[in-house]
């Protein structure tokens, strides 16, 4: 059957059978019905352009197949954003930053680095607070840049884990 001479009757005998097919999938009545409505508006106008090698059930087939996949992986970037949009957006109810001052901030950040061992704490606030390069820090205490490294890692780790609940305010500070 030449689609190009017999659109209607195309649709009319190929419609519900792609519907069901694309439901199977995408499994929502209304998606699986723009998903083939999409394929014939495809296959309309581009309908003086089309070669089908194959049978025309096993192109519109394989074009509703296409169409299903497209769908179902947008979804699947749309489910994936949704969830990390509702991850912060959960955090973000939580957060409760109700300094009274600088200065009580300032202890909160002054508490989490006392906690600190006493090698982390020394190359953090030379490399944080005092803003030394890891290979200054290195030369000035006698050790490797790799150990500065190393004990920049651990007082990071650290601080993130003492001052999750402040993290988002504090990110400028220690990463």
């Amino acid at each position: 059957m030449d689609i190009r001479d017999n659109f209607d009757k195309v649709y009319l005998l190929y419609f519900s059978r792609m519907f069901r097919f694309a439901k199977e999938y995408v499994m929502d009545h209304e998606d699986a019905e723009n998903i083939v409505q999409d394929v014939f508006l495809m296959v309309w106008e581009k309908r003086n352009e089309i070669r089908i090698d194959t049978s025309l059930a096993g192109y519109l087939f394989t074009l509703t197949k296409y169409k299903s996949l497209d769908f179902l992986r947008h979804k699947v970037i749309q489910e994936e954003f949704a969830g990390e949009y509702m991850l912060k957006l959960q955090a973000l109810e939580q957060v409760n930053y109700s300094f009274s001052s600088d200065a009580e901030l300032q202890a909160i950040i002054d508490r989490a680095i006392s906690k600190l061992p006493d090698k982390c704490r020394d190359i953090f606030v030379k490399s944080r607070m005092e803003g030394k390069k890891y290979r200054e820090i290195a030369e000035e205490l006698g050790i490797s840049v790799k150990t500065v490294e190393n004990q920049m890692v651990i007082a990071l780790k650290k601080m993130r884990e003492d001052l999750k609940d402040y993290l988002p305010l504090l990110l400028f500070l220690i990463s």
